[in-house]
């Protein structure tokens, strides 16, 4: 197996498996473009910590079937909600679509059976609406109600 170097947007070069890079099709196409040329691929929009983590991910898309997280992915996913958020981003730049699927599995566990205050609460949202904007959102989804 052949290595290739990866550069994050802090400038940090990340040594990985070309097997595991191409798991990006974002990647895996630059590869394509650039032949076997040596050179470090930037990886602009994601920083060190995050790429690290992106590339840490297990890559058995058979587990990614259901709707459901299964426990390794559960652990992977236990970061800070920065972290969470960063991995997500990363995924979906880096064209990753397993890992951004279990990303926002993730997300959206932490949101079921919350009230819109409860999910603001978690996410540290401001809440901008007025209370009649509010009155009218609701009434506009009350379809969208658990009853």
């Amino acid at each position: 197996m052949s290595a290739i170097t990866l550069t994050s947007s802090d400038g940090v070069d990340i040594s990985v498996e070309r097997t595991t890079a191409e798991r990006s099709v974002l990647i895996k196409n630059m590869l394509e473009d650039l032949g076997d040329s040596g050179e470090a691929i930037p990886i602009p929009n994601v920083n060190e910590a995050v790429l690290k983590k992106v590339i840490e991910c297990d890559d058995d898309d058979n587990r990614r079937k259901t709707t459901d997280i299964d426990e390794w992915d559960q652990k992977f996913m236990q970061v800070d909600q920065e972290m969470l958020f960063e991995i997500i981003l990363a995924a979906n730049y880096l064209d990753i679509k397993a890992l951004l699927d279990v990303g926002c599995k993730t997300v959206a566990n932490m949101i079921k059976g919350k009230s819109p205050e409860e999910i603001r609460k978690t996410f540290n949202i401001q809440n901008d609406f007025t209370p009649e904007e509010e009155d009218q959102i609701r009434r506009e989804n009350e379809w969208a109600e658990d009853r």
